[in-house]
């Protein structure tokens, strides 16, 4: 089985692999071996196209996608003995070589015929991974020689990059005129309120996520603690690690924890915001006036 996933100048995308699985589930029940074929780059080690002998098999499918371009092309030739069929493809000219090719061709969608569903809507559903928020800085300068925050994002991102889990970059700047910031304080709570779990090494990370009543794993990023552990120590937080302890299983503990234990513990504290519970400065502020 290929499609643009397997091309190592093509792509990956979210509705090709769930299309392919969905290919997957049907030759499955029926009992037919295949192999995929990844783009080296998208899944190093698995079965890659220059590593393919086409002697060993009698077809060729290719999966979703437009069929287009010299690299569909490229599979005629070299699978030239194999039954070839495209399933859940979009035609955009039957001439073109890329289509005629095919032995049958199994359209979603064509200039002349009615379109079907794409492949991706029938997929076999999988156990949703947690949506987590990423807000990290590179600023704060005013920390001088004690900042560690380029080590503390890049260790932190690295390991996130290895989790199953759906990652979304955030920002706690507001802007009222770029679209892809908040412009209001509710707009990004909104965002948060949403997340399974929150990953910051930002003070207002911490704060507005527990304010929300999500999880937040919290790292300080500056060289034996500041404002984000003083944060933490304030509201209660256990999830904080320091930055001169920032390795893989701190991280895998406390996000085990944020994950079991931890909605309930941010809940609380949510809660404790709500009813005044937490004192702040703003309790004396008018004595001091």
């Amino acid at each position: 089985m290929t499609g643009w996933f397997s091309f190592r100048d093509g792509e990956a995308t979210a509705g090709d692999v769930l299309a392919l699985r969905r290919v997957e589930d049907v030759l499955g029940r029926a009992g037919l071996a295949y192999d995929v074929v990844w783009s080296a780059g998208f899944r190093p080690g698995h079965l890659h196209m220059e590593h393919v002998r086409p002697r060993a098999y009698s077809h060729l499918l290719f999966v979703c996608g437009p069929l287009h371009g010299e690299q569909v092309t490229e599979l005629h030739r070299r699978f030239r003995h194999c039954v070839r069929i495209a399933v859940g493809v979009s035609v955009l000219d039957a001439r073109d070589p890329a289509v005629a090719g095919f032995h049958r061709v199994l359209a979603r969608d064509t200039p002349e015929g009615e379109p079907v569903a794409d492949l991706a809507a029938r997929a076999p559903a999988r156990a949703a991974p947690p949506v987590v928020g990423v807000i990290l800085t590179h600023g704060q300068g005013e920390y001088g020689a004690l900042r560690r925050h380029e080590w503390v994002a890049d260790g932190v991102t690295r390991w996130l990059g290895g989790k199953d889990c759906a990652r979304i970059e955030l920002e706690t700047r507001l802007d009222a005129h770029d679209w892809r910031l908040s412009a209001t304080p509710e707009q990004l709570e909104s965002v948060l309120a949403r997340l399974d779990l929150i990953v910051t090494d930002r003070l207002h990370g911490l704060v507005l996520g527990l304010r929300t009543g999500v999880p937040v794993l919290a790292v300080d990023p500056v060289a034996g603690g500041a404002k984000v552990t003083a944060q933490a120590h304030a509201c209660g937080w256990p999830a904080l690690v320091a930055a001169e302890h920032l390795d893989a299983d701190r991280l895998e503990g406390w996000w085990n924890w944020c994950l079991s234990t931890g909605p309930e513990a941010a809940r609380r504290i949510r809660d404790g915001f709500a009813a005044g519970a937490v004192p702040d400065n703003a309790d004396e502020l008018l004595s001091a006036l």
